[in-house]
């Protein structure tokens, strides 16, 4: 159920997240670290912008397949402008990435930050489902708690929400990676 409520909310959503783009002070993406920029939906304009100006050579897409068919590019075009990227499907408003999938995640974003270059880990709105595994990142860099590096992409994206489970899923990951407990 939750699936089909998402897909039949994905279009309103979508023209609410552009509309407080442009009346509020929110950004489309914003800038985490050296490598991490957390955003919404890559749309096909962005491609130059953050490929030249941002230096994105990596895309984690935490979307279902039919929330990019029309407006973002295909892993093809994205090999084609030079950018690899990583698809973790993870259901909208309601869905919660799965461990394998913030593993997946932290360790593209890591490759990605040895070899000096940026990732662009979006969802439709950059919100949920892409700062969980953007917050597993700061927490396997920096052996953060999941409320740290939660309140850390709250400092550069006011508006991101990691709801309850995720929380839940973010603090089994810090305990997976930083086994001695402390923060």
């Amino acid at each position: 159920m939750s699936g089909a409520l998402a897909r039949l909310l994905f279009y309103p959503t979508l023209a609410y997240n552009v509309i407080m783009e442009k009346i509020t002070s929110r950004q489309w993406y914003n800038r985490v670290d050296q490598t991490v920029i957390l955003g919404a939906l890559p749309f096909k304009s962005m491609t130059e912008e953050l490929v030249q100006t941002e230096n994105v050579t990596g895309v984690i897409t935490m979307n279902e397949e039919y929330e990019t068919k029309y407006f973002c590019n295909s892993s093809e075009e994205w090999r084609a402008a030079g950018v690899e990227q990583l698809c973790l499907s993870t259901v909208d408003l309601t869905g919660v990435p799965t461990m394998e999938h913030l593993q997946r995640g932290v360790e593209f974003a890591l490759q990605h930050r040895q070899q000096g270059t940026s990732v662009y880990i979006h969802c439709k709105a950059g919100r949920s489902r892409s700062a969980t595994v953007a917050a597993a990142y700061l927490i396997k860099l920096h052996c953060w708690s999941p409320e740290e590096a939660c309140r850390t992409l709250a400092s550069v994206r006011p508006h991101v929400l990691v709801r309850s489970a995720q929380r839940e899923l973010l603090l089994q990951y810090y305990q997976q990676v930083c086994a001695s407990g402390s923060s």
